[in-house]
């Protein structure tokens, strides 16, 4: 039985490399977040205030459930805890399904 490396994890979880990418932004993104809260030291409650969501929000964020976020979701946390998005394209050296 042949074993395939991965270098990313969802490659090796997602059906398609599109969706690999899609929930490695996502999780690239609520780690940063969770940093960017960390640091604030305020309460769940204060910060969830200050992200301009529910406490219960914050805390699914803050444990990691990547189910319940979008890319756009946490894009725009991100940029309420006053973190800067970047997004980078460039073509795939993968060949195209085209």
């Amino acid at each position: 039985m042949k074993r395939e490396k991965f270098d990313n994890v969802w490659f090796a979880l997602e059906a398609n490399e599109a969706d690999a990418i899609n929930m490695t932004m996502r999780s690239d993104l609520m780690t940063s977040i969770e940093k960017a809260v960390g640091n604030w030291k305020l309460s769940q409650g204060e910060a969830a205030k200050r992200l301009g969501i529910t406490r219960p929000r914050l805390n699914d964020l803050l444990r990691g459930k990547i189910s319940k976020f979008s890319l756009d979701a946490l894009t725009t946390l991100a940029t309420r805890a006053g973190l800067t998005v970047k997004m980078s394209v460039k073509k795939s050296a993968m060949k195209s399904a085209a």
